[in-house]
């Protein structure tokens, strides 16, 4: 195969990060006509000839979900009815993710319905990032390429507490695993919060297990949503004596309350990834900061394109 066959298409979700991946692999993008009908349907055209090509489709599930999601499986499907040669569904964020198991019963398992409706229109591989759950790969029937945005984020935090004592901290018992490659890879201690959620979007802080007093907290999640959990955190871990208190997390999702909590917090700095577009309030917070991963996607697709390993991008 060769790399000008390569098809780039993106969707509305996050186009500057589409732009970015297009840079880096000095392939263009795919012009494309998405517009919505008055009645909200959503109408695709790509403008050219994919017959044949290896096509990546860009486009993170995010706010607005449904809206975004719905556009995929559109792209998807246009693409396969196309003819193109194979489709990657590149899905920065996927929501969703968060409802992987039945909690109550009659609940529905909607991240494996989500993976069934990209595999049906016509997807046959998938490139993702920092899954919330990673037995979400095994919910798709096809292969996921499931990268994480680690490197970006230690390259950031070895620069900027060279010499420091840090402690990294996972906000809940879920997120150990994650917090633990952190602490191992920055020489750090570790620390993590007791957590109880009365109800959905609710956290209360409990406890903080292990040593923050005078070192530099850094917690560590997959994501921000409301921020309420790492809110509570930042000020637990501050009661009990740290010195500062950051937050580092891959997918702001920042809905609700979240930028006006993060701004009223006692958090230093919020390090998030590109792969979901801030909304203008919070580009507006100076204390977020955000490091993109578009070079790491765009390297994992180069791979892909080319049948060349990309284990060494795993971590």
């Amino acid at each position: 195969m060769f790399l000008n066959h390569m098809k780039l298409i993106s969707g509305t979700a996050n186009t500057e990060l589409a732009q970015k991946i297009s840079e880096y692999l000095a392939t263009p993008l795919v012009q494309t006509k998405i517009t919505r009908f008055s009645d909200g349907e959503v109408f695709v055209e790509i403008k050219e000839n994919v017959r044949g090509a290896d096509v990546f489709i860009i486009q993170p599930t995010c706010p607005p979900v449904n809206e975004n999601l719905v556009e995929l499986l559109i792209m998807v499907d246009a693409a396969r009815r196309a003819s193109a040669r194979r489709i990657t569904a590149v899905i920065p964020y996927y929501g969703y993710a968060r409802q992987d198991r039945k909690t109550a019963p009659r609940t529905p398992i909607t991240a494996k319905l989500v993976a069934n409706v990209i595999v049906v229109a016509g997807a046959r591989r998938v490139l993702t990032m920092d899954l919330h759950a990673g037995q979400i790969q095994g919910f798709f029937d096809i292969p996921v390429d499931h990268l994480y945005a680690m490197p970006v984020f230690l390259e950031y935090l070895k620069d900027k507490f060279r010499g420091e004592e840090i402690v990294i901290v996972s906000p809940d018992a879920g997120g150990v695993e994650r917090a633990r490659e952190y602490a191992k890879r920055l020489n750090a201690t570790m620390a993590i919060v007791d957590k109880r959620r009365p109800r959905p979007n609710e956290s209360e802080v409990m406890n903080i297990i292990g040593d923050v007093k005078d070192k530099i907290a850094v917690i560590i999640d997959d994501m921000i949503d409301t921020a309420g959990t790492i809110c509570k955190a930042a000020s637990a871990i501050m009661d009990r004596g740290a010195k500062e208190v950051y937050a580092v997390a891959t997918h702001p999702v920042l809905s609700g309350p979240a930028v006006e909590r993060l701004a009223q917090s006692p958090i230093k700095e919020v390090v998030v990834s590109d792969t979901i577009p801030l909304r203008e309030e919070a580009q507006r917070l100076d204390k977020i900061k955000v490091l993109s991963v578009s070079k790491l996607l765009g390297e994992a697709i180069r791979r892909i394109h080319t049948d060349d390993s990309i284990s060494s991008l795993f971590i």
